[in-house]
C-alpha cells in the first residue's frame, strides 16, 4: 500500500514525530546544531544506553528525559513508544554513537511508526562506515555496508562465502577483542586483498592501518588492539575467476590448513581443501600438518 509522508506538514492526526538523531562517533564537536536543538525540544529521548547518552546531554546542557531502548528490551519498549507518539509526544531516538538504526533496534521502531502513520524525520550526521570509507584509499563507490559479521565461526564462514563475489568495496565493523580472529576469517575466505583498518575515528588516537589482509593480520598479532574498528575491504575485481578460491602463496601448506581451522573448518576438511587448492596429495598435506615423516 502506497504511503506518502510530509515530515513537517501539520500532522492531522495530532500524533508526535519520531526523530532519528545521529550522535558523534567520538569527537563531540561533530554534533550538529540541529541535532542538539531537536534533543532539547522533544518530549523524550529513546537511548541505546542512557548512561552514555547522559554524558552527551550534560555536555550540551540538555535536560530532556530519557528512556532506555536497546536490543534486549525493544519488543517491550516499541509499543510503549508508539503509544506515547500517538498521544502527541515527540521522541528522538539515538544510538550510542553515529546513526540510529545501524546496528541497533531502531529499524523496528521506524517500521512500527510508519505502520501507525506516525511521521519519521531523519537527521544527517556522523557515520563511522562512511567516515572510514572516504579515508581508506580504496574505491569509495560502489560500496556494500555489512556491519558486524556473525560471532559464530560456522555462520561467519557462510556470510563471507556469500560476499566473496561482490565487486563493491565492503564495510565491516568489529570490536577490538574479536579483530584478530575476524581478520583470519577474512583472509581465509577472501584471499589476500587490500584492506584498511580504521580505529578510533574522530578521536585523539585515530589511526589507519592500510595494506593487505596478511599484513594487517600480522600487525594485529603483534600490536596492542584497542578501540572500535571499521574494516574497509577491497571488492572482487575478477568475480568470474571464483571457480578456484584464492589463497596466500606465501603460506606453507601447514599454515594454510591452520588458517582454515582458525576460521572454523574441521581439521580433515581443511586438509582436504588445501590439498585440492594446491593440487597436492591429501596424505602429503596430512603428514605435513601432523608432522609425520
Amino acid at each position: 500500500m502506497l504511503k506518502t509522508q510530509s515530515s513537517f506538514a501539520d500532522n492531522l492526526n495530532e500524533s508526535g514525530t519520531l526523530y532519528l538523531v545521529p550522535t558523534p562517533i567520538g569527537n563531540l564537536q561533530d554534533m550538529t546544531f540541529r541535532a542538539a536543538d531537536i534533543l532539547k525540544s522533544v518530549d523524550l529521548i529513546a537511548a541505546e544506553d542512557t548512561r552514555n547518552t547522559q554524558k552527551l546531554l550534560n555536555h550540551f546542557e540538555i535536560q530532556t528525559k530519557q528512556i532506555s531502548f536497546h536490543e534486549h528490551n525493544s519488543k517491550e519498549r516499541i509499543p510503549q513508544l508508539i503509544a506515547k507518539l500517538n498521544e502527541g509526544q515527540s521522541i528522538a531516538q539515538v544510538s550510542d554513537a553515529g546513526m540510529p538504526s545501524i546496528s541497533d533496534p531502531g529499524q523496528d521502531l521506524v517500521r512500527a511508526a510508519i505502520d501507525a502513520d506516525i511521521a519519521v524525520a531523519p537527521l544527517p550526521g556522523a557515520n563511522a562506515g562512511l567516515t572510514a570509507l572516504i579515508a581508506s584509499g580504496l574505491v569509495p563507490q560502489p560500496f556494500y555496508f555489512y556491519g558486524f559479521l556473525d560471532r559464530k565461526k560456522k555462520e561467519q564462514k557462510t556470510e563471507i562465502a556469500a560476499l566473496v563475489s561482490h565487486r563493491e568495496t565492503l564495510i565491516f565493523y568489529e570490536a577490538p577483542h574479536r579483530l584478530k580472529d575476524t581478520l583470519k576469517s577474512l583472509l581465509a575466505g577472501f584471499g589476500d586483498r587490500k584492506v584498511a583498518l580504521c580505529r578510533e575515528l574522530t578521536k585523539r588516537h585515530e589511526e589507519f592501518i592500510r595494506g593487505s589482509l596478511s599484513e594487517v593480520l600480522e600487525w594485529a598479532t603483534t600490536s596492542e588492539i584497542r578501540g572500535e574498528f571499521v574494516i574497509i575491504l577491497a571488492g572482487n575485481s575478477q568475480p568470474e575467476e571464483l571457480a578456484v578460491p584464492s589463497f596466500d602463496l606465501s603460506l606453507s601448506a601447514e599454515e594454510h590448513v591452520q588458517n582454515l581451522i582458525d576460521s572454523g573448518e574441521k581439521t580433515n576438511d581443511a586438509i582436504k581443501q588445501v590439498a585440492k587448492l594446491r593440487k597436492l596429495k591429501r596424505q602429503d598435506v596430512y603428514n605435513q600438518f601432523h608432522h609425520i615423516d
